[in-house]
Order: structure tokens, then sequence, then C-alpha cells
């Protein structure tokens, strides 16, 4: 069994525990492509929108300053958080259809957050965006698709297969059909229409009287209703999973004009409201005190949203004239390598526990809320259970601490990143993005302008361990370069090959933290020169 390390050195200490008899209740709102600069506590004079719940949140609280999501995607993220165990490590997801329909990834379900409190007596709920897989009853027996779905017959795999007591979902995104809430595995109302949305207007499979604009409320609504029907004698852990400001922008009729910003101003203030809501009824049942709260995205903003509702290529860029960075003083955007799609607000509240209006620069991950929560709950992990998982409680109390993690595996959706302490190396020539012959994700540089600049420098066919070399890594000094403008892999060749090690090693022991080695589900390379996905450039090399 792993054990926790804060709990017995406050006791030799003479410190009151963070575990006590009275364990906290546990709420995490997840915000969707909600960037580190959309929030004022972090974005300041960069940030053109009114955050005030979430200030206040942090006000009466914790903000982490180096906190990061494991990938700038969504569901990588999402998995990585609910089981505390890094994303490529899975195999492939089984059974999937399109956006909405995809398919699990095997084993996810084994140990989870809400399996992990239940343990320790919890009653757990999930409200909002699922994004990690479901398996749906077909008419024919084949993989779920948009025409062969029994929207009459119940969801086979969801939350409740999870560990979540009560849940309340929408199976993907917000523009990604079906679109239809599914309430404890069972589907809600009658699926008869053909919609889509503003941005990237995907037709599919909806509930007949579904709106965009509606989501959110709907969701603070069933959030609000499980907080109503918990009882202060026994904790309980909500995760609200929120759909915006991911496209498509669609704020409530209540929020529409809010914000000078515009539109992408109002969808966010919606999601500040998030805070709100969740605040009230909390206090309203008597359980504020006792609650931890925190707040979070699962990555960077989207460089394709903005005050213009259809999607498109790096719009980002008109609201950054106006004044406004949703990546806050970092650089790129969602899909990147680079911190602005990885770095991540996060905030904390707990009354009692973490004093008003602290600080921590600790670095720590989003997959660590599984022994975190662990921690606080006094519910043991066993040795295979949260593998990437670290805790950071003694840091909820002590924001000045040494924190547990030294290091941290992260990805865009095409090469790897890790980070030892304030160095960070990236294991790609420039942003690590999809996109051929331009930049459709608005991230800079593009990877075939990166590539070709990398294979110039280079003179002949890379291998795989050339691959692991200048000119096709970046290392960078966060410490001295939060921005990533200096390259420092040429100067540092020991520090690359030393972090390269650092990545090697965790991949071969199946897990980061100490332990037993554990297998990966599937093989993984680092880098792979015969990989589809590397750029046209690279290809080209290869082949001649």
């Amino acid at each position: 069994m792993r054990l926790c390390f804060w709990y017995f050195a406050a006791i030799l200490c003479g410190l009151p525990p963070l575990v006590s008899a009275a364990r906290p209740n546990i709420v995490f709102i997840l915000a969707d492509d909600l960037g580190i600069g959309d929030v004022n506590c972090y974005g300041g004079d960069r940030c053109l929108i009114d955050t005030p719940n979430i200030d206040a949140l942090a006000a009466g609280g914790l903000r982490f300053t180096d906190a990061h999501v494991n990938a700038s995607v969504c569901s990588p993220t999402r998995r990585a958080l609910m089981t505390g165990r890094y994303n490529w490590r899975y195999g492939a997801t089984v059974g999937s259809g399109p956006w909405g329909f995809v398919g699990p990834r095997p084993d996810t379900e084994k140990s989870t957050l809400a399996k992990v409190l239940k343990r320790s007596g919890y009653r757990t709920g999930y409200v909002g965006k699922w994004h990690l897989g479901t398996v749906m009853t077909t008419v024919d027996g084949k993989p779920q698709n948009p025409a062969n779905v029994d929207f009459k017959k119940p969801l086979k795999y969801g939350p409740p297969q999870f560990g979540f007591d009560e849940s309340f979902i929408l199976p993907g995104s917000l523009d990604m059909f079906p679109y239809v809430f599914a309430r404890n595995n069972v589907w809600q109302g009658k699926v008869t229409a053909q919609k889509g949305w503003s941005a990237f207007n995907r037709i599919g499979p909806a509930e007949k009287d579904f709106q965009d604009h509606r989501v959110l409320e709907t969701f603070y609504s069933e959030a609000e209703s499980f907080i109503a029907h918990q009882e202060k004698a026994a904790p309980f852990f909500l995760f609200l999973a929120l759909t915006a400001p991911h496209t498509p922008t669609s704020p409530g009729v209540n929020w529409q004009g809010k914000s000078e910003l515009g539109v992408y101003g109002d969808f966010v203030m919606e999601v500040d409201h998030s805070v709100e809501r969740v605040m009230t009824a909390l206090k309203k049942q008597g359980l504020d005190k006792n609650t931890l709260v925190m707040f979070s995205s699962d990555h960077g903003p989207a460089p394709y949203a903005g005050n213009i509702l259809k999607a498109t290529p790096a719009q980002i860029h008109l609201l950054e004239a106006t004044g406004h960075h949703p990546n806050g003083p970092h650089r790129g955007y969602k899909f990147s390598i680079y911190e602005g799609g990885l770095r991540v607000p996060l905030i904390a509240r707990w009354p009692g526990v973490i004093n008003k209006g602290q600080t921590c620069d600790s670095m720590v991950g989003l997959n660590d809320f599984m022994a975190t929560f662990a921690e606080l709950s006094a519910s043991k992990l066993s040795d295979n259970e949260g593998p990437d998982s670290i805790s950071f409680a003694n840091l909820l109390r002590t924001p000045d601490a040494v924190g547990g993690r030294q290091s941290l595996v992260m990805q865009s959706v095409g090469a790897f990143a890790v980070r030892d302490k304030n160095w960070k190396l990236c294991l790609c020539p420039g942003s690590g993005t999809p996109g051929s012959g331009g930049n459709a994700t608005g991230n800079d540089p593009a990877p075939d302008v990166a590539w070709r600049e990398a294979l110039e420098k280079f003179k002949g066919k890379p291998t795989d361990s050339d691959l692991l070399r200048p000119p096709f890594v970046q290392l960078f000094d966060l410490a001295e370069d939060p921005h990533e403008d200096r390259n420092l892999a040429v100067e540092h060749p020991a520090r690359v090959k030393k972090m390269v090690a650092l990545l090697q090693q965790q991949v071969k022991n199946g897990r980061s933290t100490p332990g037993p080695k554990l297998k990966n589900d599937k093989h993984v390379k680092i880098v792979n020169i015969s990989d589809r996905r590397l750029p046209v450039v690279l290809r080209e090399r290869l082949a001649q």
C-alpha cells in the first residue's frame, strides 16, 4: 500500500492532519477549453473578462501557478485525471463511432476517482461532459454510430461503471452529436431530431427539445439537485464537467451581451457563474465549511474560438488584438506542446484548512487528483492504482512547502514533452500540432515549417534516436523563459540526454511513482519515424 507521508509528518510535528473524522466533501469544477488568461485572477491586465466568482474562490483559498494537464486536448486529460494514469499507457478505443459516439479505452474504469472515494464511504456524482467513452445499445450489434443506436435502451458503459452513484451527462462535447443527455446511463427524452450548432455545425441525432444555449443551465440545476440531497453526516464527491467555453460559443439567454469583449466573454462569464451556483448551493445546505471546492480547465484555449461563431482558424488572434489573451503570458494554445496549451488555472478553497489568498508555485498535474483525494479521504491506493499520481495534499495547508512532483510527462496531439523541475523538453521542433503545409490550428510554427528547418540543419535521413536530439527537440528553462522563446537544446546536450532517459524510464516502468513495475497496455514509442501522422516534409526525407 502507498503511505500518506503528510499524514504521519503532521502527527510527528504536532499538526492536525488533513484527514479528520469529518473528511471533506469534494466538489471539482472542470471547464472545457478555458485558457489560464481567461480568468482575471491569473490574466490580470491581459484579461478583459469579468470572472468575479472564480476570483473570489482564489481570494478565499489557494491559487496554483504551475498546474498542468497531461495533454493539450480533451479526452487524454480527462482520462489521466480520472485514473491517475497517463493516457498513453492505455490501449486504443474500441467500438467507436464518430464524435460523441466514441467507445471506451479498455480498463479505464478499473480504478477511478469515484471508486477510490467510495471505498471511504463517499457518495459520488458526475454532471456534465463525459467524453471518456460509452458503450451504447445498437439495433444491429455493430459498433455504435449515428444510424444504429437504440436510444430507448440504456447505455451499457458510462459513469456508473466508473463508480458514480448519480450521473447526468452529455456523451461528448457540445459540438459532438448525439445531442442528448443520459441520466444514470438512461437516455433522456425522445431522440427524433437532427441538429447541429454554430462552430463546426456537426449535424446528427438529437433529442427533440435539446438546445445548445440551455446546456450549462441544465448542468447547474443538476449539480444543485445533487448537493441538495446530501447529508452532513456522509461525505460526497461531485465532479461538475462544463461544456464551455468550448465551441459552439453558446451562452444562455441571461448571459448574452454581458461582456464588453463579446460573445466569447459572455460564455466565459457563464462558466464563472458555475462557481457562484455551487457555492450558493453548498451554503444553503450548510455544507460549505467542510467542502473542498476546486476549479480548473482541461487544457488551454481553442485557437479557432472567439467572437466569430463559426470555427475560424487562428481567430484567437482577433481577441488578442483587443487586449485579451486567453493563454495568459504563455505561448501556444490547445493542441500544442507549449505552456499556453498545457498550463491551466487550478484553484482550491477549503475553509479552516486552506488560508485565504494563498499562492502555490509548486508543480502539480491534474493527474495528481487521485493520490490527493485518496489521502484526504484516508483511502489507501494499491500499488497498481494511480501509477502516475502524486498527492499534493500537503500543499493545501502549506503552499510554500516542497511539492512531491518534480517531473511530469505531457503531450500535444503529436509529441511528448517532459518536465524536470524548471526544465522542459519538447520532443518535436515547433508546436507539435497536426497540419500539413499550413497551420489550421493557429499554433506557430506550423509542423512542416518547423520540420523543414530542422531537416535543413540535420542533413540526411534521421533515425528514431536522431529525433531525440537537436535540431529535432526543444529545451526551455521555464524559470528564465516562461514564454519558451529560447531553445537551449544545443547548449545543454547532457540535460537533453538526461530528460530523454527520464521519460524512457517512466515509459519502461509503467509508472512514474515509486512501486513495482507495471505494464503499459500497449507498446509505447516516444518517437516513431514510421508514424504516418508525421509531417509530410519528414516523410519525404525518409523516402529519399
